[in-house]
């Protein structure tokens, strides 16, 4: 009998009846969960009243899904990768390759290409007009997430630095350009750079009171930051209009040619037919360059002493004291260097909704900005690019299922339940990979030969 339970292949009897309690346990806890958010709904009858709507079908479904998923974890998943691991550490090898494949070699010019190529190849498939969606949605609304994801990646992953109140930087550079250019015309590519410093001023105002900060008081202080600017937003009602928010912003224009109906706009300026996907596809090449711009600075400033300073203060903030350097400064351009990053992305969100108020910077934009981070592996640029992809992307993919109306029922939304699916997602990723998308980083500082350090070896959440 034990060489049958010993057999590859086949589960033991014992991991057998751990992975049905574990299952019905996961059952318990997501019925639980789900019942008053699946299971029961509220709709309005022909008198107006509100009823409860009884949904058993799609609460089964999400219960049913919970306990498959779970049994096959611990009975076949966790097992196989547990195998894995002890084979490798008996033959010595590390978590991360020594050589690299072509893919793997050439990943960030391949990358580049396509996100060159994205937007004409859409246009060839689905036409100018069709291509709006998919440019603007799937395009640039990624590209806004990864420049904030990767400017809050200075703040939390170079200088290890909790920054809860990200939000408030995005909205000072999307409020600057709207104001600026409604009240006194100026025009976007002087307001682009002055958004940035405007939000970087800001950054060091934040940095002051948080220099004896760590932790999770630092995290509290940034969190009420944030809320600080908000509540600014809201209440300074002869500036910023409240909740009514600033319309009508000015567009981008191309070297002054804007992307507008007149005799001088870009469609009649070279002869072609009148469409807004002129507008969609600029702006997606604009923020594929901020989004560059980005990555260049931040790869600079990581190898140069200010960045070096930023790791050492991360890993350890006595050490980097006894060490001589000046922590004030550190955290401050940390704060600086992030906020203007976020302050580039708020004026162009600005320009490329002609619509903000204070409804679209609340603490939820900040916590899914820092989710991004910590999923694609903090310091990691590209780890970071890769989770906004699949975090984004795929939320806004659940707007495009309406096959799944055909199994939870006519009624079912995909689009209400993105916030339940992307938090479902990071519980996932994280039990699968703590460390991030990307388990292992290479030090900026090496002797004679760039070595990658692996997620092993790490501290849990800088991998």
């Amino acid at each position: 009998m034990a060489n049958v339970e010993n057999t590859p292949g086949k589960p033991a009897s014992g991991l057998v009846q751990k992975g049905i309690k574990e299952a019905i346990f996961a059952a318990v806890i997501s019925f639980g969960m789900f019942v008053l958010y699946v299971g029961l709904g509220t709709q309005q009858n022909i008198s107006n009243e509100l009823v409860v709507v009884q949904r058993w079908g799609m609460l089964a479904i999400f219960v049913a899904i919970a306990a498959v998923g779970r049994f096959a974890i611990v009975v076949f998943l966790r097992p196989h990768l547990d195998a894995r691991k002890l084979a490798k550490a008996r033959s010595g090898e590390l978590d991360i390759s020594a050589g690299k494949g072509f893919f793997h070699a050439h990943f960030l010019k391949i990358a580049l290409l396509a996100l060159l190529l994205y937007p004409i190849v859409i246009v060839a498939l689905v036409g100018a007009q069709g291509s709006l969606k998919w440019v603007d949605n799937f395009g640039i609304q990624i590209l806004i997430y990864v420049m904030l994801a990767w400017g809050l990646n200075i703040v939390v992953g170079l200088a290890g630095l909790l920054d809860l109140g990200y939000v408030a930087f995005y909205a000072v550079g999307a409020y600057s350009y709207a104001l600026l250019s409604s009240y006194f015309g100026l025009s976007f590519w002087v307001l682009l750079p002055l958004s940035g410093i405007l939000a970087g001023l800001w950054g060091i105002i934040l940095g002051f009171p948080v220099l004896r900060l760590r932790g999770d008081y630092l995290a509290i202080v940034t969190l009420a930051f944030g809320e600080i600017i908000r509540l600014v937003l809201i209440n300074w009602t002869d500036l910023t209009r409240g909740t009514f928010g600033i319309s009508s912003i000015p567009k981008a224009t191309l070297f002054g040619i804007p992307f507008d109906a007149s005799a001088n706009g870009f469609a009649k300026t070279f002869g072609l037919p009148m469409s807004a996907a002129y507008y969609k596809i600029f702006l997606f090449y604009l923020i594929l360059a901020l989004c560059l711009l980005t990555a260049y600075v931040t790869i600079r400033l990581r190898r140069m002493p200010i960045g070096r300073a930023w790791e050492a203060l991360r890993e350890d903030e006595i050490a980097c004291r006894s060490l001589g350097i000046n922590t004030v400064t550190t955290k401050l351009t940390a704060f600086a260097t992030g906020a203007m990053f976020g302050g580039f992305a708020g004026s162009f969100f600005a320009a490329r909704q002609g619509f903000v108020s204070p409804e679209s910077f609340v603490f939820l934009e900040s916590a899914v900005i820092l989710a991004i981070v910590v999923l694609g592996g903090m310091g990691s640029l590209t780890g970071i690019a890769i989770a906004a992809i699949v975090m984004i992307g795929g939320t806004e993919a659940l707007r495009e299922m309406e096959f799944l109306k055909l199994i939870f029922g006519p009624d079912f939304t995909p689009e209400l339940y993105r916030m339940l699916l992307f938090g479902l997602a990071m519980v996932i990723v994280m039990l699968i990979k703590p460390r991030g998308f990307v388990g292992s980083r290479e030090p900026t500082a090496f002797l004679k030969e760039r070595k990658a350090v692996s997620g092993s070896f790490t501290k849990e959440g800088h991998g």
